[in-house]
Formats: C-alpha cells, structure tokens, sequence
C-alpha cells in the first residue's frame, strides 16, 4: 500500500442542495441574474425603494459558492476520506496521462471505492469523450468522481456531474484554479459552449503542492499566468465587491511572488503551496467577479483557432493589462504596489521567459484572421473597463502577434 492510505474515520458531510442529474442550464454564459455578465454565484445589484427624502441607492447581494477545500502538504491522502465523507459508495477516477503515477497510487489507496480509471480526458469536455467515461462509470456501478489534473480532467468531472448529480472530488494539478468556478466548456460537433451552474462547482477540492513537483516548467508558468488573469480582472470588474477584490489582490501577490521561486527552483514546496493557495483565490474571482477582454479574446482565438488555454491566456495577459490598465487607475494602483513597480512589465518578463510560443504567430494564428476576432469581440463586448471598437482590438490583437 502506498502512502495514500485512508483516513480511518471521516466525519459525514452536512446538508447541502440536492444535485439533479442534468439541471444545469446549457446557454452559453447562463447567469442566475438578470444582468447578462454576472455570474451566478456572484453579487447582485437590489434597487432599494425611497422616500421622497431619501436619495435611490443599491444594496450589493454577494451568495457564495458551496464547497469544502483542503489545502496542504500530503491531502492528497485525505481523498478517501473525502469520498466516503461524500456518501460515494465506488468512483470513477478521471486522470490526465501526465498524472498516471499519482492515479494509481490514489486508485490503490481507495481500493474497492475505486470503480475504474479513465485516463482519456480531453480540452473542453468534448460530448463523445464524457460519453465514454460515463458508460465505463456505469458498467462498474460508479456514484461519484474523483478528478486528478488540470482542466481538462476537472471539467470532464463537471461534465459527468452535470448528466449525472455524482459528488466530485477534485485534486488539481496545475494552477489555473478553475476547479472552483461554475463553469463548464463542452464541445459538440466542433462548437463549444458554455454551461455555468453552481451545481458544477466539486463538493470538495484537495490542493497538495506535491502532485504539483513534476509539473513540467513551461506548464506551471502558463497555467499560473492563466489564473492571475482572473484575478486581474476581477480587479477592474465594474461590478467588483469587497471579496471578489480581496482575493484578487492576494491571488494576484501570491501568483506574483511564487511563481519566480518555484520557476528557479521547481522543489520549494512551500512556495508550490503558496502558489496552488493563491490559485485557487483566483478561481473564485473567476467564480464571482465578471470576466472582461481578456477572457473573451481567449475563447474567441481558441474556438476559431483551437488554441491551448494555458499558453493563449498566459501570452495575451501582458498585452490586455498594457490596454486596459490605463481606464482601470484603482486596480493599476493595487497591482503596483504588489509588483513593487509596473505589474505590465513584470508579466511581460515572465511570459518572455517561457520556452515555448510567446506569440500568437507562434501558436499557429494567421495574421490574416485577427481582424475577424477583433470584430466578432467588439460586436458584442464583454463588461470591460475600455471601451472597445473593432480597430483598437485589432491594434491589441497585431501586438500579441
């Protein structure tokens, strides 16, 4: 037996919504609120009724996300526990290739509550891929989840949730911190779209920086540049409220001073933690605050272009802040004094120092087809700090280039 041993006794878990087996709404960018870019779990904006003395104002309404997380050193051996914490009886273990070593030993440390292992996941949930690990689920009487690896195991886990209402367990192995979002990419036929439900979030999240040890340099750099994204605009979210601007700054001063570290010295375990600890505040900004430019140039180049995510979202950074920063005073002030100096010089520096394509050019995307972006992002915007107009994303989008 390894060292992933189960915990002997594990306390029940509370009370919490009944998860129906598909009741999640398929509309790309769902919101639970009226305003179209305001995320279900996030704040909303109740006008309160005046007097003929009083001057109309508005109460912000923030509801949070239910979840149990698990951040440390060896909680990986805690995901027995979890699972039976969780009532799952036998769990279909979602694990990306790179982390087959780690699956089998978690797969030896559940034992008969392992159901089977997929070890197929793909970017996006594609429908076929999750069709095919929910029959293997099926033929050997899976009720829950475990997912182990970036987000294209997470979010085949949330795909599975979403047919399905199993618990999930999900132990993460990069630092984009979408794990703790609402969110669901699929893919069916080559078109993706968007489910957002609070139901997708897993009912627990297990960080332990040592499955991140072996993570590859050009990886843990990209997919932590992807979650400072979401902490850097959940800074100049319009719509931002108290908490959402709170773990944007710590997301953002962990990213920022942990990365460095453990770029020079991938086995500081502590900095890894620090590092997996301000991930995962940036995935609730994804969570709770409303993405901008910089998300929806990213899906925009990757649906037309099939981009991976970590690497897109990383190269574009450096040149969405330089844009939109300018129109966003109060969260350059913030982000400077984190960096100590310019925050848009810093991750440019970062991302100059991957070894892999640190341009679009490089990612595969011709020139010829960035005015046809630009266009389809300023047509319908997202909620951003900038205006924006076809001709100055356009300009954005020669510079990434």
């Amino acid at each position: 037996m390894s060292a992933l041993d189960s915990h002997p006794e594990a306390a029940p878990a509370p009370h919490r919504p009944t998860r129906a087996a598909g009741a999640v709404d398929a509309s790309a960018g769902a919101r639970a609120t009226t305003a179209s870019c305001t995320p279900a779990a996030n704040e909303t904006r109740v006008s309160q009724p005046v007097t003929a003395h009083e001057t109309a104002h508005e109460i912000t309404v923030h509801e949070m996300l239910p979840g149990r997380v698990l951040l440390g050193r060896g909680a990986l051996r805690e995901v027995p526990a979890q699972v039976d914490r969780l009532g799952a009886r036998r769990v279909l273990v979602v694990a990306a290739p790179s982390a087959k070593a780690t699956a089998d030993d978690l797969a030896e440390a559940l034992g008969e509550r392992c159901a089977a292992v997929f070890d197929q996941p793909r970017q996006h949930a594609p429908v076929e891929v999750t069709a095919a690990a929910l029959a293997l689920g099926r033929a050997h009487d899976a009720d829950g989840v475990v997912t182990l690896g970036g987000g294209s195991a997470v979010g085949l886990g949330k795909a599975l949730v979403a047919r399905t209402g199993w618990p999930h367990v999900a132990v993460p192995t990069t630092y984009a911190g979408t794990e703790v979002s609402p969110v669901l990419e699929e893919t069916t036929d080559g078109l993706d779209a968007v489910r957002r439900d609070p139901a997708l979030v897993p009912d627990t999240v297990v960080y332990d920086p040592l499955v991140t040890l072996t993570m590859p340099r050009g990886l843990t750099l990209t997919s932590a540049l992807h979650a400072l994204a979401h902490a850097v605009e959940a800074l100049y979210d319009a719509d931002g409220t108290p908490v959402t601007r709170a773990y944007a700054i710590e997301a953002a001063e962990g990213i920022l001073n942990a990365l460095p570290v453990v770029l020079d010295d991938p086995g500081d375990v502590v900095a890894r933690e620090r590092l997996q600890g301000a991930a995962w505040l940036a995935g609730l900004c994804q969570a709770y605050g409303r993405m901008g430019l910089h998300h929806q140039l990213a899906h925009a180049l990757a649906d037309a272009f099939d981009l991976p995510h970590a690497e897109l979202h990383a190269l574009l950074l450096p040149h969405v802040m330089a844009f939109n920063l300018r129109a966003a005073p109060d969260a350059a002030a913030r982000l400077a004094r984190v960096c100590g100096g310019s925050a848009v010089a810093e991750v440019a520096q970062l991302v100059r120092s991957h070894e892999g394509p640190t341009a679009l050019s490089e990612l595969g995307v011709p020139a010829a087809g960035l005015r046809t972006v630009a266009e389809a992002v300023a047509a319908d915007p997202a909620p951003n700090p900038r205006p924006l107009d076809a001709e100055a994303v356009l300009r954005l989008l020669e510079e990434a280039w």
